[in-house]
């Protein structure tokens, strides 16, 4: 006998090896499947339960093996059951069925079945092999591609991708709209098709921003339409990325800014007809102030040497009451040029050193003067305080301030200023005890031509002497505003800079 020879029992042994290790290699990849492995008898009871089934449904297979599949099917698809195995006696396979299961905790499972029938010596079908796999991420997945497919389908912007070459992938309905071209007629051709040609160049700058993962974020330019009518659009790109990280193309999305251009252009077209009609306005009004100037001078002399020739008390009244009015209309006519001047910037301030306390006393003394009724009351933390400026200037602030406070408070007869130094500024307050001004409207009272309306309608003015205090103090790098409560009173507030 050859000593090479195998014997039948060492076959039979070898046999039996290679089997047990066949069936060793099917149960590991049977326990670390990621798929639910199931099987059964054509009876539909459970015979195996591998370790995904059990973190798939929630039930061991000790809870399993001897029940009835039914267990995990709902009750509404039973009959999927019974095509099954009707599929299976008959030797088929069942492949990518993709229905529902039921969990232990009563979850709803999306799996994809797919089904072999499980075959005896004698080939005789016996039961079925089933491998489950959880589609509940595809199907999530889908469902996003499903909201993203639609948000791009019924966008207002053109929506289009292309590869780092340039090649058009995609190309939404608005970009048929936006462009005239159609989706048949762009895809595979290059993005130039849209790009007028002197702006070639913009692609190149796009492409190298996005090759790099950046976004380029409300590019203004122009593209081409198919009719050749050139179409500014505000451009947004951003990189695509693979699974891997890599960028491999560009979506970009296009907005076309026409009616925007255009809104833009009229409100600029406005904006410098409204400026072209101020300045001609402002220089109306410095032309009509300077003439006017002349004649209210004259006036004004010829009443003063009235009043010397009047003898009469009511006669010297009437000439006092004109010259009075004159002076008003005067210093109307000196704000409506000053107003011109702070317009056309031609506004200039004398700058020297002087007594701030000297300038408020011989504001006190002209108002006091014309306004013997008025106990005008200074209380002053300091004796003398030289500062730099203009006190001509200064003393037309603090005049209009006074003004204003015995203007709008009628029935009373009191008015305290304030003089305090602070840090670095002397700081000045004008208190009033009249009607006040309500809260909302203190934001606009610096404002040229504003008035208060409802506060005193029997007051006149045209609302410039605060607009021109605030230019002022500005000019003298101080600050200017207000506190007031209505029916208690005001108090007006300024400061200048010592240096």
């Amino acid at each position: 006998m050859d000593k090479n020879a195998i014997t039948l029992s060492q076959a039979s042994e070898i046999s039996l090896s290679l089997a047990e290790q066949k069936q060793g290699l099917l149960s590991a990849i049977i326990a670390t499947s990621d798929d639910a492995i199931i099987s059964k008898t054509l009876k539909g009871i459970i015979t195996s339960w591998n370790p995904a089934a059990e973190r798939m449904f929630g039930y061991s297979a000790a809870e399993t093996i001897g029940q009835h599949i039914s267990l995990i099917i709902p009750p509404d698809r039973l009959a999927e059951e019974a095509y099954i195995i009707g599929q299976i006696e008959q030797g088929n396979r069942v492949d990518h069925f993709e229905t529902i299961r039921l969990a232990c905790d009563g979850k709803l499972v999306p799996i994809s079945l797919s089904i072999s029938p499980i075959i005896d010596r004698k080939g005789i079908v016996i039961g079925a092999s089933k491998i489950a796999r959880n589609i509940s991420d595809r199907q999530i997945a889908n469902e996003k591609q499903s909201i993203l497919a639609a948000i791009v389908a019924s966008s207002d912007d053109a929506i289009i991708s292309k590869t780092l070459e340039g090649i058009i992938s995609s190309w939404n309905p608005a970009a048929e709209r936006m462009f005239g071209y159609n989706e048949a007629e762009v895809l595979g051709k290059h993005i130039s098709l849209i790009i007028p040609p002197e702006r070639f160049q913009e692609e190149a700058f796009i492409i190298s921003k996005v090759s790099k993962g950046n976004k380029v974020d409300h590019f203004h330019t122009l593209r081409l339409a198919k009719d050749g009518r050139q179409v500014p659009i505000s451009l947004s790109v951003s990189p695509i990325v693979d699974s891997s990280g890599i960028v491999i193309g560009a979506s970009k999305i296009a907005r076309d800014i026409s009616e925007q251009l255009s809104i833009q252009q009229e409100k600029e077209r406005l904006y410098e007809q409204a400026k072209e009609l101020n300045d001609k306005k402002d220089e109306f009004i410095g032309l009509a102030s300077h003439e006017l100037k002349t004649p209210l001078t004259s006036i004004s002399g010829y009443l003063q040497i009235l009043s010397t020739m009047v003898t009469d008390e009511k006669g010297r009244l009437f000439v006092a009451k004109t010259r009075q009015q004159v002076k008003k209309l005067s210093a109307l006519v000196s704000d409506l040029l000053d107003v011109s001047k702070i317009e056309a910037g031609r506004l200039q301030l004398s700058t020297e050193r002087f007594d701030i306390l000297q300038v408020l006393k011989d504001a006190i003394e002209l108002l006091s003067y014309s306004n013997n009724n008025y106990d005008i009351s200074l209380k002053a933390e300091i004796a003398e305080l030289q500062i730099t400026g203009d006190p001509h200037r200064v003393e037309q602030v603090i005049i209009n301030l006074l003004t204003n406070a015995i203007r709008y408070s009628p029935g009373t007869d009191r008015i305290i200023i304030y003089l305090s130094r602070e840090l670095h500024e002397v700081k000045i307050g004008i208190q009033d005890f009249g009607i006040g001004i309500a809260t909302e409207k203190l934001k606009d009272i610096f404002t040229r031509f504003y008035r208060v309306d409802d506060a005193n309608p029997n007051v006149s003015g045209l609302g410039i002497g605060l607009y021109l205090s605030q230019d002022i103090i500005l000019r003298h790098k101080g600050r200017i505003w207000a506190v007031s409560e209505p029916g208690i009173g005001s108090t007006f507030w300024f400061t200048l800079p010592l240096e």
